[in-house]
């Protein structure tokens, strides 16, 4: 029969650091996201692109309300 030795018991000291340490690496994946995100929405800026700016008789066509070009 093997015996093993008792398992160490967790203080609160070493829980305090391990909570605090897991908070700080959630606001950091959060953080990085967000500025991934932000980032990714200023890089996918379209160009202008050609479309009807002109309302035709039949009001058929679909255009911009307003041309950013």
């Amino acid at each position: 029969m093997t015996v093993f030795p008792p398992a160490r018991k967790a203080t609160p000291w070493r829980n305090r650091v391990f909570w605090m340490a897991s908070a700080c690496v959630a606001v950091g994946i959060f953080a990085a996201a967000n500025a991934h995100l932000v980032y990714v929405a200023f890089r996918s800026q379209p160009d202008c692109v050609a479309h009807t700016q002109s309302v035709d008789q039949d009001n058929k066509t679909y255009r911009a309300a307003k041309s950013g070009c």
